[in-house]
């Protein structure tokens, strides 16, 4: 599990100043980047604002957070939502292949990992959006032929100039044969095929529209069925045939909160992996177990993914209690 605090090595790694960083320019905030180069169909779900190549492997990404956002946050009226930070994070990885790696649009992306820590008084809302700019570095990169293959980005998150949160993206890229054959039966699968169960209570996960619960109680204590309503213009803004990775992050999250019965609990910390892709036509169980809480105080719970009798993903999120 990731430390108390944000990661030391990434402190140090993040903590250079953009005038000692050679051929560094300040990012844009004016206007966000084409959403098809972050693989987002609607406009307003698009954080990202710019992309500096500073150098071979480093990068800055500019974002803006918005004040509200229909699914996003804020989880309460102080604290902007850590899964905002996420959504950035993989739109910002997303972007840097595109752009500084070639990567053509029509290839698709598999991710294997990933991690953050936040500071969270870094995530205070203001009365207007706020400005982040990530510093990237790319690590273990690989091609396959002439085309990049995947590697592992870690990031630093900078708000005013301050260090609030680091990152890793780890993933690899895949050419559309590549991504047929992996996929075979479900290839064309919709969202349309998942059969869809009663969630719990909003009020239980901090939610206040139905449509935003993505769990369902079982007879299991500690364990829920995910559930994915297809018409969510968040989670299913674009056409996919397998659940979207936002989703099995927002059902962690949510059977963190059901596990820890504080429906505003805060993940400041988390990692995840993913081993396998979860499907429409088969249910998915998500179980929470509450492990032994970190020096900080924050409250450790353990989330396993699994389906047809397999784990799909597992996450580890570090909570402070509301």
């Amino acid at each position: 599990m990731v430390g108390s605090l944000l990661h030391e090595s990434a402190v140090r790694k993040f903590t250079t100043t953009q005038d000692e960083v050679p051929g560094a320019c300040s990012v844009d905030f004016q206007r966000t980047i084409p959403r098809s180069l972050v693989h987002r169909a609607a406009v307003s779900e698009v954080f990202v604002t710019d992309l500096n190549i500073v150098s071979e492997g480093r990068f800055e990404v500019g974002a803006q957070w918005p004040r509200r956002h229909g699914f996003f946050g804020p989880r309460t009226r102080s604290t902007h939502d850590p899964l905002l930070y996420l959504e950035t994070l993989r739109q910002a990885a997303i972007l840097i292949t595109h752009r500084a790696y070639g990567v053509p649009l029509s290839h698709s992306f598999i991710s294997d990992s990933k991690t953050y820590a936040l500071d969270a008084d870094g995530l205070a809302t203001e009365g207007s959006p706020v400005e982040v700019v990530l510093q990237g570095i790319a690590h273990d990169v690989t091609y396959r032929g002439k085309h990049l293959g995947g590697m592992r980005l870690e990031f630093g998150c900078f708000r005013d100039g301050v260090l609030i949160g680091t990152a890793t993206e780890a993933g690899r890229i895949v050419s559309p044969a590549v991504y047929r054959r992996l996929r075979g039966d479900h290839f064309a699968a919709t969202p349309f095929q998942a059969r869809l169960l009663p969630t719990v209570d909003p009020q239980r996960v901090g939610r206040e529209r139905r449509e935003d619960v993505l769990l369902a109680d079982t007879e299991v204590p500690g364990t829920w069925s995910l559930q994915s309503d297809p018409e969510h213009p968040v989670l299913f803004d674009h056409s996919v045939d397998h659940m979207p990775g936002m989703v099995l992050l927002e059902g962690a999250r949510q059977a963190a909160l059901l596990a820890l019965g504080d429906p505003h609990a805060l993940p400041v910390r988390a990692e995840f992996a993913f081993s396998a892709y979860l499907e429409f036509d088969a249910p998915c169980l998500v179980v929470a177990e509450e492990l032994e809480p970190e020096p900080d105080g924050a409250r450790v719970v353990r989330v396993v993914l699994e389906q047809n009798g397999r784990t799909a993903a597992t996450g580890t999120l570090a909570m402070r209690l509301s």
